[in-house]
C-alpha cells in the first residue's frame, strides 16, 4: 500500500483525500476525506482575477491541510486546480502560495485533464456492474466536465457552466426571477450544445453525477436529516425527484435554503444554478435516473500517484 494525499481546488472549494492505495488493485481506502469552502473563484468570471481575500482562505485552507498531511505520513502529494485558477490572470499568486505552504506546485490541469481524473475515480467501482458505457457530469464551480467512456475515458469536454460562475453572470433576486432562471437555462443549453460537438451525451446508457451541487440535491431528495456520505454514494436519484427538488430551490429564498438540513453554508447561494445543470443535463439526454458518486477526480488523483 503507498499512503497519498490528493488537493483539488476547484472555483468553490478545496478538497483534501488522505488514503492508502494498493498499486496492483487500484483499491483506495480512504483515512481523511475533507472539504472547505473557500469560493477561490470570487469574481473571476467578471474581473478575470484571483481576490486577495479568496487568496487568503484558500491558503488558510492549505495551512490546516498541510498539518493533516503529515499527521498521516503521506509519502506523496499531489495538488490539482482547476477552474477558476485556469481563468485567473494573477495565477502566479496562488501558485506561490500553494509552494510555500506545501512544498509542491500545484497543477493547473486543462479540462480534459480533469474530466479524465474525474471518469476514473467515479467509474473505478461502477464497472463491474455491466452498466455499459456511462456518461460522467462533473458540475462544478467555475465549469462542468462531460465525459463518456467504458474502462475508459472515450470522449470529454469542459464548459463553462460551474454553479459559482452562472450564479454571478446572472442571479440578483433572492429568490432568482423567472428571468435571472431563464438567463441561466440559456447559458446552460448552450454551454450542452458545445459538449455535444465533442461528447456523445445521449450514447451512454448509465448518467453519473458528481460534486456538490449532485450530491446536495440527493441529500434533498432522499429527505435525509444530516448529510450521509455512505447514504448518497451510489444512490439513484430520478428524474421526477430532480425536477421536484430544483422547483423548491428556485423558489426558496436564501434563508429558506440555508433551512434545509443538508445544505453546507457555502452552497446556499449557488446551489440553484447547480441543480439547473443536472435537471438541464437529465433532460438533455431523457435520462430517466442519476446515479450519484461521493468518489470523484479526489480519487482519480489518488490513483495518478501510484
Amino acid at each position: 500500500m503507498t499512503r497519498v494525499a490528493a488537493i483539488d481546488c476547484g472555483t468553490n472549494s478545496i478538497r483534501l483525500l488522505v488514503a492508502d492505495v494498493d498499486p496492483a488493485s487500484g483499491e483506495v481506502t480512504d483515512l481523511d476525506r475533507r472539504m472547505t469552502i473557500v469560493r477561490l473563484g470570487q469574481g473571476v468570471d467578471r474581473t478575470g482575477r484571483l481576490a486577495p481575500e479568496a487568496l487568503e482562505r484558500t491558503f488558510a485552507a492549505c495551512r490546516e491541510y498541510a498539518a493533516v498531511i503529515k499527521e498521516y505520513g503521506a509519502e506523496r502529494l499531489r495538488f490539482v486546480a482547476t477552474s477558476a485558477s485556469r481563468d485567473a490572470e494573477n495565477r502566479d499568486d496562488f501558485v506561490r502560495g500553494v509552494m510555500d505552504i506545501l512544498g509542491v506546485e500545484p497543477e493547473v490541469i486543462s479540462g480534459d485533464q480533469e474530466a479524465e481524473f474525474s471518469f476514473t475515480g467515479a467509474t473505478k467501482e461502477l464497472k463491474d456492474a455491466g452498466a455499459g458505457e456511462y456518461l460522467v457530469v462533473d458540475i462544478g464551480g467555475g465549469s462542468t466536465e462531460f465525459v463518456v467512456g467504458d474502462l475508459h475515458a472515450r470522449a470529454a469536454r469542459s464548459v463553462d457552466i460551474g454553479c459559482v460562475r452562472l450564479t454571478e453572470r446572472h442571479v440578483r433576486s433572492d429568490p432568482p426571477s423567472e428571468a435571472e432562471v431563464a438567463a441561466i437555462r440559456a447559458d446552460v443549453e448552450a454551454a450542452l450544445d458545445l459538449a455535444e460537438e465533442t461528447v456523445p451525451l445521449r450514447d451512454a446508457e448509465t448518467l453519473v453525477g458528481l460534486a456538490g451541487s449532485v450530491t446536495t440535491v440527493a441529500a434533498i431528495a432522499l429527505g435525509l436529516a444530516e448529510y450521509d456520505s455512505a447514504a448518497i454514494h451510489r444512490s439513484r436519484i430520478r428524474y421526477e425527484q430532480v425536477a421536484e427538488v430544483t422547483a423548491r430551490l428556485v423558489a426558496s429564498s436564501h434563508d429558506e435554503r440555508s433551512a434545509i438540513p443538508v445544505m453546507h453554508p457555502g452552497r446556499v447561494d449557488v446551489i440553484v444554478s447547480g441543480a439547473l445543470v443536472l435537471l438541464a443535463v437529465m433532460e438533455r439526454i431523457g435520462a430517466r435516473e442519476v446515479v450519484v458518486s461521493e468518489h470523484d477526480i479526489l480519487d482519480g488523483i489518488a490513483l495518478s500517484l501510484v
